[in-house]
């Protein structure tokens, strides 16, 4: 009985709900190669503050649903930037130029 209850309810509703595994890769990149829009965000969101850094995070996201198999390559900018007062932020923003998380350090 609870085989045939795991195999009629339980396994069909995990392969329906998607999987999914990262690859990731980091780089520090000039300035130069940030997209205009990206440029753009993080600049709105650095109050006058000085870039330190930037790094390009490139993930593979694995997604299985079912019997289908898919990646997607997922791109976000990360800038650190020291504010004015002597305060650091991150600010992360994904590679339309989206502002997605400011971290204060």
């Amino acid at each position: 009985m609870k085989t045939k209850l795991f195999m009629s309810v339980v396994l069909p509703a995990t392969i329906v709900f998607a999987t999914s595994a990262f690859a990731e890769k980091e780089e520090r990149i000039p300035w130069a190669d940030v997209p205009p829009a990206v440029q753009k965000t993080i600049t709105d969101h650095a109050g006058g503050g000085k870039i330190e850094e930037i790094e390009k995070e490139t993930k593979t996201q694995h997604v299985r649903i079912l019997h289908f198999d898919s990646d997607k390559i997922v791109t976000v900018y990360e800038a650190e930037v020291e504010k004015p007062d002597g305060k650091e932020i991150e600010i992360r923003v994904d590679e339309d130029g989206k502002l997605l998380k400011i971290k204060h350090l």
